[in-house]
């Protein structure tokens, strides 16, 4: 019997390790293709003004760039699950750079902003859209719990970026917080 249990207990194990490369290697996969598909529209689609970007929901539509983790991540147009495991994703009712609003960027703490703990304020984000390149400085941070969308308030009266992931940034299993930076926009 205890044998049997054992065995039950490794396979079990065995097979939840595996599942969890599985969706780690499925993630980075997917951000990598995504972060391909933004290169390609930022680049071909140059010459293209703010008014004429409409990205569609799914899609690629920038890079974010994070000079002090040395990251280039994709921006994926959504928020949703199968727009999270792309990339940062864009919230869909938010702004752009340049439209004079709140610009929303959402990524999962374990995947595309793992490392969002080491920003400082001061630090420089970079956003490249097929119309131009916009440079950000985080400005300030705070911590509000998972069910606050207060931050969020799609406001057009001044142009600023926030970007949103969940904390603890350690945690495991549903996070019960969320860590949100501001950022101003510094140059173009």
């Amino acid at each position: 019997m205890k044998k049997w249990l054992a065995l039950i207990v490794m396979t079990a194990g065995i097979v939840l390790l595996g599942w969890g490369i599985w969706q780690i290697a499925s993630t980075h996969l997917q951000t990598a293709q995504s972060l391909d598909e933004a290169k390609k529209v930022v680049a071909t689609d140059q010459g293209m003004t703010k008014k004429q970007f409409a990205p569609e929901i799914g899609k690629a539509s920038g890079i974010l760039t994070i000079p002090k983790l040395k990251a280039d991540l994709p921006i994926v147009e959504g928020t949703d699950a199968d727009d999270l495991a792309k990339g940062v994703g864009h919230y869909k009712d938010s702004y752009y750079p340049d439209q004079n609003g709140q610009i929303v960027l959402s990524g999962h703490r374990d995947t595309v902003f793992r490392r969002t703990g080491e920003l400082d304020i001061g630090d420089q984000l970079k956003i490249t859209v097929p119309y131009g390149k916009f440079i950000y400085e985080i400005t300030h941070t705070k911590i509000v719990d998972q069910h606050d969308t207060s931050i969020i308030t799609l406001q057009n009266e001044k142009e600023e970026l926030i970007l949103t992931t969940c904390y603890p940034f350690h945690f495991v299993g549903n996070a019960p917080e969320r860590y949100i930076m501001y950022a101003k926009r510094v140059s173009k």
